[in-house]
């Protein structure tokens, strides 16, 4: 056996060895100059030394660990608090259930039900272990959206990784791939669409991003806080281990130097099967309403749940940690309240509702145990083996910890990036050197198709799914009877937002917004995953500050309320932070899911209509990127008024049936998305191009989509009275798209579209739903 195990000799050995020298509230009061390891934790001087004065003494071992993982800034957004009450200042919506500050904000979609949707990151744990890091992320925002006392039906991923062919890209794609599919799988959970992209600035640093969607009545909305005097609190799900302390919340609170993290704690292990079991549980505890509040045990673990329930109720808490079951009897005190073991949750239980919560936790095979209860005062304390380990004011952990207004500056490279324009570069003349482009940026990996990844997750289990990725949005039918649904985008232009943050995160708002409503659904909210570099670097605060005031504004003018998110910094390796993308994630309602549109052609004979206009807007383009290696200029124009205008002429377009197909333009232009939509179902089409055929195929001016339609006169009209600019490119039909002298065969397309992940990756090294050898660390 190595030193790193160790030896298990039983609790009540364990404790034996253990209490004589247990940090408990008395000792840590007589002995105030105890030297504590507050640095290696991750706090500050100050902000040790605002602690020991809260508490009026130094704290103890087990707080000082509460503190530090709930004041790390994955968990108390110390950087970024103060900017992101921009999104609280937006006017109120309608819509808006249940918003910021709460698991997972709540809208309505009508009829009586309500939709919770949230986006998180899981980008360092991902790095040290991609399989369970990413499946870990996965399972972390699917309890987010149960706590809110909704039924997961649906997940989304967004993923970033160095260049495509390094060879740090083939470790940690194949297994986060793996992972956020072999536990969505195995709950049971589709897939609907997502972001596949690469560039050499998340080399060491990979972006796993995950989104969950939930749905339930507006009377089964449940809030995480602590009320009722007397009420128990009840710890259910997987046993405690050592897998996991200060895991995320001390891996995404620090970068990545040369030689890796300077602090690496074991990475959460998952067990998807318990999760799936907790679900059902969850769901049958809530439908009988035997419980008062509800809080999944993630970042931080017990430390987190505990202090946010108490901090959001009326009283206090007390906790016996020696009712906490256990897989590591060895665990001291500590490591038991900053575990972040997955598939665990806290409720808060009337004694009355005791006997029947566990019934059902019995019923789904799932551990429970009483831990504690609700008590009056406004204290949480905690003991252990009958000693007093903890004894804090709640909010002081929760939601008191350091605010910090850090310095900012604009990045001193800013201006010369935006005045290097992509005019000056050599750009195709000809019909032969368009094709040359043209190939080059549907067979990049950005630009190439996604099967690789996709067809390793189940999109179409439950059999709601509607429409799914490589669709622009994921549709997800949430009644049967109406045909009411929802529909999902998430997108993020890194480009964009390294040129100009503020315009940046406008523009991927737009295109998710965009994506939404091409599907011919009404977008109703917005949550978003913020990632950025280390906030004590003042040009990327300024960075985030810009982003956040665009998204704010953006969401202002559309009329979309801000319903959470997350906040992911210190995302660099060493000094270089990279490029960062505000993903944006837009929720949009299908009043009936059978009018929805989907992006291929179906059939030969149909008009294929531009809407929108095209200006010459190549800064920070694909072209630009895959051509030339080239990133500068300013990004296209931002137009949210015109694009207010294409999203509801496209919901009154699907609404009368007049498109059988519509493809937003982002990514690559008109040219990526002229073959997506001839190469999903293998039907080409011949064309004549408005104006410079290369500005007309590779702009990515915003607010424009392509539609194919029956009545070509009946669209332009509907355009007509809202705005939109229509161009009339052709006709569909033919194993081709010929644009003149440019012509291009769907094989030749298929051919350079489809090769390059699989030629990068080969066929997937993991078989769905398993997890690869090796990947799971001990604790």
């Amino acid at each position: 056996m190595t030193a790193t195990h160790r030896v298990d000799d039983g609790p009540a050995d364990h404790a034996a060895r253990v209490l004589p020298q247990l940090d408990t509230v008395d000792r840590a009061a007589a002995r105030p100059d105890d030297e504590q390891p507050f640095a290696e934790l991750g706090l500050k001087d100050d902000e040790y030394a605002r602690i020991r004065e809260i508490l009026g003494r130094r704290p103890t071992t087990a707080e000082l660990a509460m503190y530090s993982v709930m004041w790390s800034e994955h968990c108390s957004y110390k950087s970024s608090k103060v900017h992101l009450r921009r999104f609280g200042d937006l006017p109120p919506s309608d819509a808006l259930l249940v918003g910021i500050g709460e698991n997972a904000g709540v809208v309505d979609v009508g009829d009586g039900y309500a939709v919770t949707f949230k986006v998180e990151s899981h980008n360092h744990p991902s790095y040290v272990e991609p399989y369970q890091g990413a499946a870990t992320g996965v399972g972390g925002i699917v309890r987010d959206i149960l706590t809110m006392g909704a039924r997961p039906i649906a997940v989304m991923d967004s993923l970033r990784f160095g260049r495509a062919d390094a060879p740090d890209t083939a470790r940690v794609l194949p297994g986060v791939v793996a992972g956020v599919g072999g536990y969505g799988n195995c709950l049971g959970l589709p897939n609907i669409g997502g972001e596949l992209l690469f560039d050499d600035c998340y080399a060491g640093n990979p972006l796993v991003n995950a989104l969950c969607v939930g749905v339930m009545r507006h009377e089964d909305v449940r809030l995480a806080k602590a009320e009722g005097v007397g009420n128990k609190v009840v710890l259910f799900g997987a046993r405690t281990g050592g897998d996991g302390i200060g895991g995320v919340s001390v891996l995404a609170s620090e970068t990545f130097d040369a030689e890796g993290p300077a602090k690496r704690p074991a990475v959460q292990v998952g067990d998807p099967f318990t999760e799936k079991l907790l679900i059902e549980a969850c769901l049958e505890i809530v439908a009988a309403d035997l419980v008062t509040g509800i809080q999944d045990l993630g970042g931080a673990g017990l430390s987190c749940a505990t202090s946010e329930l108490a901090s959001a109720g009326t009283g206090g808490m007390h906790v016996d940690l020696d009712a906490v079951p256990l897989r590591d009897s060895t665990l001291t005190p500590a490591e038991i309240l900053m575990s972040e073991s997955q598939e665990r949750m806290c409720a808060i239980v009337e004694p009355d509702k005791v006997d029947a919560f566990l019934a059902v936790c019995r019923r789904w095979d799932v551990l429970a145990a009483v831990i504690g209860e609700v008590t009056d005062g406004d204290r949480l304390t905690v003991d252990w083996h009958g000693e007093r380990i903890v004894d804090v004011p709640p909010r002081t952990v929760a939601h008191e910890g350091p605010v910090y207004e850090r310095p900012m500056s604009r990045p001193a490279d800013l201006d010369a990036l935006q005045a290097d324009d992509p005019s000056r570069l050599p750009a195709p003349a000809g019909p032969d050197e368009l094709r040359a482009a043209w190939l080059a940026v549907v067979s990049s990996p950005d630009g190439a198709d996604k099967s690789w990844v996709t067809e390793q997750y189940d999109r179409y289990v439950r059999g709601n799914t509607v429409l799914a990725q490589p669709e622009d949005a994921g549709v997800v039918r949430i009644d049967e009877d109406s045909h009411r649904g929802i529909a999902l985008a998430l997108d993020g232009n890194a480009r964009f937002a390294r040129l100009d943050p503020y315009t940046g995160a406008q523009l991927n708002l737009s295109e998710a917004y965009r994506n939404v409503a091409v599907s011919g659904a009404v977008p109703l909210a917005v949550t978003n995953c913020l990632n950025f570099g280390s906030p004590e670097e003042p040009e990327v605060m300024w960075q985030f500050a810009e982003a956040v005031r665009g998204l704010a504004d953006g969401c202002r003018e559309l009329g979309l309320p801000v319903t959470g998110g997350n906040v992911s910094l210190y995302n660099q390796t060493g000094d270089v932070p990279i490029n960062p993308p505000p993903v944006i994630g837009v929720l949009g309602v299908h009043a009936d899911v059978r009018r929805r549109v989907p992006t291929g052609w179906r059939a030969d004979g149909e008009s294929v209509l531009l809407l929108g206009e095209t200006r010459g807007e190549l800064g920070g383009s694909a072209w630009a990127a895959v051509v030339h290696g080239h990133l500068g200029g300013r990004p296209p124009v931002l137009d949210l008024g015109a694009e207010r205008a294409l999203g509801e002429l496209m919901v009154t377009l699907a609404a009368d049936g007049l498109v059988s197909s519509a493809h937003d333009l982002a990514d690559g232009g008109l040219a990526q998305a002229l073959t997506e939509s001839a190469l999903r179902y293998g039907v080409g089409a011949t064309l004549a191009l408005p104006g410079d055929p290369f500005t007309a195929l590779f702009s990515e001016s915003v607010a424009r989509a392509v539609v194919t339609t029956a009545d070509a006169a009946a669209v332009r009209a509907a355009a007509e009275r809202v705005g939109v600019p229509v161009t009339e490119l052709g006709t569909t039909g033919g194993p081709a798209l010929a644009l003149g002298d440019l012509e291009l065969s769907l094989e030749e397309l298929r051919a350079a579209w489809s090769a390059t992940l699989p030629a990068l990756f080969g066929s997937p090294a993991v078989a769905v739903g398993t997890v690869p050898a090796g990947t799971v660390p001990t604790s």
